[in-house]
């Protein structure tokens, strides 16, 4: 928690760093990043959030999101944290950026421009139980609906980023046929 985050204006240049729980506290805009994890099935990997978590404890999220130290990149964050997290190694493709402003529990915002990246591996996930209580692989289609069905089982970014990542990852092709 004494981490610090790399505080971004709108077009996502440093503007100072902020240890992490005073940027959610004052809902401060910082930079962050997602990893979406597939298998060669086009199933995606799924995390469950550890329980004990400063927010948003044991709700399923995507495969990895984090912030990038204050020296690293966003790309070598997500590796880093794929690595810190799962025990997935493996190379990721940047995907696009978004912002999202949400109001959390216990008074904790989320303010992010968060770079997303996405990756394939069939590894077996060899969880950090610290920062994942569990995991699962779900087919795009799956996940829809349960999104649908129970949107409370799932992080607000999650939540807003799930359709934008479904449809872009449609447009890569072949590589990733089985995700539709």
């Amino acid at each position: 928690m004494n981490d610090k985050v790399v505080l971004v204006n709108e077009d996502d240049v440093q503007i100072g760093l902020m240890p992490k729980l005073e940027a959610h506290q004052k809902g401060v805009l910082h930079r962050a990043f997602s990893v979406f994890i597939f298998n060669s099935k086009g199933e995606m990997l799924l995390q469950q959030r550890a329980f004990g978590k400063y927010h948003s404890e044991g709700l399923w999220s995507n495969t990895c999101c984090s912030h990038p130290l204050p020296e690293e990149t966003s790309h070598h964050g997500a590796v880093r944290r794929l690595d810190e997290e799962m025990g997935i190694q493996t190379d990721l493709q940047f995907l696009y950026t978004f912002q999202y402003k949400v109001v959390l529990e216990n008074g904790l915002t989320e303010n992010e421009l968060d770079h997303v990246f996405w990756g394939i591996s069939d590894a077996v996930p060899d969880i950090n139980p610290a920062e994942v209580g569990g995991y699962r692989y779900m087919k795009m289609a799956d996940i829809k609906t349960d999104l649908a069905n129970n949107p409370s089982d799932y992080t607000e970014w999650f939540k807003i980023c799930f359709n934008e990542v479904a449809g872009r990852l449609s447009a890569v092709g072949d590589r990733l046929s089985g995700i539709r």
